[in-house]
């Protein structure tokens, strides 16, 4: 597990923009607004993508974003896919040219969840919110002063971030409705249909209680993960390839139960902390760690969520999400043609019901677990490391190389 002294604000966890790819165009495009403010002279961009970036870039669209960025300076973009032994898989270099020399340049490592690393500076210059940095520390905190991880939440970051979250939390919600109104084929070339609005109307008046409930959390989420395929807006929670799961789960308790928007964030919050964790002891990147370090860690964020709304100890908060991220243990990455559509958009809505699963087991066996949650994120980093690069979002392996 990394070495920590503590966790940034849940403001750089849940961050709000464009899709597809939080590491593939939200990260590229911050680093490239940073670097063209400091070379507001320069006649011309040379941008080189090397590992995952190179071999996916162009799904992603991480040329073109790019290039919108550093315009009207003109750009050129270089794949580079055969230089092995980088820093990060999703490394790149910007360089800046006057009468055709290159006079400056910047290396920078997309990490994931839109966050990025430049070379000789310190990761983003992010203050250290939160000094406890493990989920045990978090617990023996809470328990000592008798709060929830919602007041853990407040407590640290202030009454401010409230705002902030009921901002993420309107913005999911209009993720789903703008999802739930397209229709239409998703643009690169796989001829996927949008599948949000189908699932949402097919109703049968003998339809059970649990069919309606998967129907519904799966339009919810396909509705997100087809606006983020599509460039639309929406909240990296952890990931832009993973934001359909929390906001799916969340929705449709809050119409079912009828929950406030307050609860909501509140609930909000208490994933935070999970995907915090994660994030900063493991890793939220397909690149690096395959897609259980999106995919596992968005369905430990949504059964925390989830849990939190149903009131439930800080005991079965943590099983809940060490055993949604257990049972994403080994998951790959890899989308055909670098594209977050296949299999990605299925995933956010399988790992979605799996969140609510997961709540339901928390409920009945939180006294008979054997692992904790710090235990299955160290699992899932160590695991992330083992996979072979061909299973970490170069579409190099799995369905990207069977599929024709």
């Amino acid at each position: 597990m990394k070495n920590s002294e503590g966790m940034h604000s849940l403001r750089s966890l849940y961050k709000i923009g464009k899709g597809p790819s939080s590491s593939h165009t939200m990260g590229p495009e911050k680093a490239a607004n940073i670097f063209k403010q400091c070379h507001l002279d320069a006649e011309e961009f040379e941008v080189t993508l090397f590992g995952s970036l190179a071999k996916t870039g162009k799904g992603h669209m991480t040329d073109a974003v790019i290039k919108n960025t550093l315009a009207p300076t003109p750009c050129k973009i270089i794949f580079d896919t055969a230089k092995q032994d980088l820093p990060h898989p999703n490394t790149m270099v910007f360089s800046a040219l006057k009468s055709g020399k290159v006079y400056d340049t910047m290396e920078v490592y997309s990490v994931g969840g839109g966050s990025i690393e430049i070379k000789g500076r310190k990761a983003e210059e992010e203050p250290i919110v939160y000094r406890q940095s493990t989920f045990n520390d978090i617990a023996t905190f809470c328990t000592q002063r008798k709060i929830r991880l919602w007041q853990y939440v407040e407590m640290t970051e202030g009454p401010d971030i409230w705002d902030y979250l009921l901002k993420v939390w309107k913005t999911m919600c209009s993720a789903i409705d703008e999802g739930l109104s397209a229709e239409g084929e998703l643009q690169g070339g796989l001829h996927v249909q949008r599948k949000a609005r189908f699932l949402y109307t097919q109703h049968h008046m003998d339809e059970s209680a649990n069919t309606r409930e998967e129907r519904l959390v799966c339009a919810y989420a396909f509705a997100v993960s087809e606006q983020n395929a599509s460039s639309g807006t929406v909240v990296t929670a952890p990931t832009c390839g993973a934001s359909g799961v929390l906001p799916a789960v969340l929705r449709y308790q809050q119409e079912r139960r009828g929950y406030t928007d307050r609860e909501i964030i509140h609930a909000l919050a208490t994933a935070g902390i999970i995907g915090n964790l994660i994030k900063t002891n493991a890793s939220i990147s397909g690149a690096e760690c395959g897609c259980q370090a999106e995919i596992g860690s968005a369905c430990s964020m949504a059964s925390a969520a989830l849990a939190e709304l149903f009131g439930m100890d800080i005991g079965q908060i943590e099983y809940a999400a060490e055993v949604a991220m257990e049972h994403h243990l080994g998951l790959t990455c890899d989308p055909i043609k670098g594209l977050v559509q296949i299999p990605c958009i299925e995933r956010n809505a399988v790992a979605a019901c799996r969140a609510i699963n997961a709540v339901t087991l928390a409920n009945f066996l939180t006294n008979t677990r054997k692992i904790s949650f710090d235990l299955v994120v160290q699992t899932m980093y160590e695991t992330g490391k083992d996979l072979s690069k061909i299973y970490k979002e170069t579409s190099e392996g799995g369905l990207a190389k069977l599929y024709l």
